[in-house]
């Protein structure tokens, strides 16, 4: 499968996984393989991702164990790119792509995993990219995180786990979403740019019925000389 000019054809995890992107449009950053990493699956798992853009979380998750994926993007352009991605990864039975908006989802099972790196810019705050596929995939101008955590409570089983990765700035606004959507936090990880700077995202994991947070060790991209730490570039390369 060809990529055509306005697109890159990138690989991932030493070879093992293939994504073609947009060079002008949504590209994925770093919190993509961070949430795939702290995703925790098992064999049986039917998992739901909301937001999947050109399918990288769902593809790096194809290195784990799970019997499907079901990955929404209401993007038109993005869902055709996913779909691309997936055929060109041999993915085609295991992961299986949906273009539809997430408040108009009404899936016949419940899943037993829901993640997502959902929109994290509040509507009419931020600059507005002038391409309207990266202004919708880093924007709420479609769901935001409190439509996105009902979804979540909807579609998820009474035992299921859902995955998260949010900027800290907007802590609050997650934690009330999952309270009103009768989530609660099971486990938090924050992501610190380097080890003396303040957090930028966190991760966290949710189901129904933890009754306390546990806050795991701190993940730290960038040592003191710019460079990864052994613990990104264990989970860049898939390791």
């Amino acid at each position: 499968m060809l990529k055509d000019e306005n697109e890159t054809l990138d690989t991932f995890y030493y070879g093992r996984i293939f994504l073609l992107q947009k060079k002008k449009g949504y590209r994925f950053s770093v919190d993509a393989p961070l949430l795939a990493d702290f995703i925790q699956t098992k064999e049986s798992d039917n998992l739901c991702e909301f937001g999947t853009g050109n399918g990288v979380i769902s593809l790096l998750l194809s290195m784990k164990p799970f019997n499907s994926i079901t990955a929404l993007e209401i993007q038109g352009s993005l869902a055709r790119l996913a779909l691309r991605n997936v055929r060109l990864n041999h993915l085609e039975g295991k992961i299986f792509v949906v273009q539809a908006d997430l408040r108009n989802f009404y899936p016949l099972k419940k899943f037993d995993v829901v993640f997502s790196n959902p929109p994290y810019i509040k509507k009419k705050t931020g600059h507005l990219s002038a391409l309207d596929e990266k202004s919708i995939a880093k924007h709420e101008l479609k769901c935001d995180i409190f439509g996105i955590m009902r979804k979540t409570a909807d579609i998820m089983k009474k035992n299921g786990r859902a995955y998260f990765i949010f900027p800290t700035k907007r802590k609050k606004d997650f934690m009330s979403a999952a309270k009103k959507s009768n989530l609660r936090i099971k486990t938090l990880r924050f992501v610190f740019p380097q080890q003396h700077k303040d957090s930028n995202f966190f991760m966290a994991e949710c189901d129904f019925f933890s009754e306390r947070i546990t806050e795991t060790t701190h993940f730290i991209l960038y040592d003191e000389t710019g460079q990864y730490t052994p613990e990104a570039k264990k989970i860049f390369s898939g390791s």
